[in-house]
């Protein structure tokens, strides 16, 4: 009885030591490398050289300093009405294009530049009453002339006066039958109000439109304003400077033009026009933010908002270079000074190296 029992236990030693092909579960999990990107059990992080220059990675010292303290406020472009302008049918008409056709979005055009033709509309007693003006004037003006045609011939035996009154009867009767007939063939032209770029565009061939509507509108990118509002008044005395966010850490400079005497739903109209002939990814009627900076300040540590993430527990914190290849990262309170910098107001000690590109990736390191 002993044999066939040593049998079979080696026939199950035997399967279980060679499995046959595709049960095997692959190679146990390769330990972490020494020498690689990881998190170190007390939450820096450790990032050789090499991996450093490939993430892209640059830190900068930073020192305290008097910095102006900023707020944000909602705004929306809007037009500037010395660098752009609206073009409006004086008359009722059916819109014709011009020589080039009828523009479109995103066109640039020149002050003056025929856009489209609207041919005036009338009723047919509105026509028949002047075409029997310009007749009756038509025959007044051939009487005239042929009554002037007689004077001039009697020339020396009739007052000089009475033929220098038929002259300017016959002038004025024919003026004003040109004038007539011209009103009863002449189309209104429209032209560009001002020299940019045609924001909107509502004309269509053959289109019935009203005196009055808005069928062109015509802005210049250089050159928008921007309109904000703030249930501070006292800010409007108090402003430094002023930036448009964009997002991405980038801004555009704005010049702050002037405050409203009245307020609109409790708050403060406050207008900025853009600086620098730039040409700004704007549209009018967009919602935006405007950082502006007051005259008062705070002391902190100024660095790129760049460099703020936001840890696990979703704390604001900055990376500190504080080795060769050592980041340990520093819980931060700040504050806005414009689109691309903060001010650190605790957390951080002057004379730190802080990440200010690509913090983000650092922070991604497990």
């Amino acid at each position: 009885m002993k044999l066939p029992l040593a049998i079979l236990v080696t026939a199950l030693v035997a399967f279980t030591a060679y499995a046959g092909p595709g049960h095997d579960h692959g190679d146990d999990a390769a330990p972490p490398s020494a020498n690689g990107p990881q998190r170190l059990p007390d939450g820096s992080v450790f990032l050789p050289k090499p991996s450093q220059r490939q993430l892209g990675v640059r830190t900068t010292l930073v020192a305290r300093a008097e910095l102006p303290t900023s707020i944000t406020l909602n705004g929306r472009v809007i037009l500037d009405p010395n660098a752009g302008g609206r073009v409006q049918p004086m008359l009722a008409g059916r819109i014709e294009p011009g020589p080039r056709g009828l523009p479109s979005l995103g066109q640039r055009v020149r002050k003056g530049e025929l856009l489209a033709y609207v041919h005036p509309s009338a009723s047919q007693i509105e026509r028949g009453n002047q075409a029997a003006q310009l007749a009756e004037l038509s025959a007044q003006r051939d009487l005239a002339v042929k009554r002037l045609a007689r004077l001039e011939s009697l020339e020396g035996s009739v007052p000089q006066r009475d033929i220098e009154v038929a002259r300017a009867d016959a002038k004025s009767l024919q003026e004003r039958a040109a004038v007539v007939g011209a009103s009863l063939r002449a189309d209104e032209t429209l032209v560009a109000s001002a020299d940019g770029v045609i924001s909107t565009a509502n004309a269509v061939a053959g289109q019935v439109v009203n005196a009055g509507d808005v069928l062109f509108e015509i802005v210049d990118p250089a050159r928008m304003r921007i309109e904000a509002v703030t249930f501070d008044p006292a800010l409007a005395a108090d402003i430094g400077a002023a930036a448009l966010d964009l997002g991405s850490g980038r801004t555009v400079p704005l010049a702050f033009i002037g405050a409203a005497r009245t307020l609109r739903d409790l708050a403060l109209p406050l207008q900025f026009r853009t600086t620098g002939g730039v040409e700004a990814p704007l549209a009018v009627g967009q919602p935006v933010k405007v950082i502006v900076q007051s005259r008062r300040t705070v002391e902190g540590i100024a660095v790129p908002a760049a460099a703020l993430v936001r840890n696990p527990a979703n704390e604001t914190i900055v990376w500190e270079h504080t080795g060769a290849e050592r980041f340990v990262p520093r819980v931060v309170r700040y504050a806005e000074l414009d689109g691309a910098n903060v001010a650190v107001l605790a957390g951080l000690e002057p004379g730190a190296r802080v990440v200010t590109q690509g913090a983000s990736l650092v922070n991604q390191v497990r």
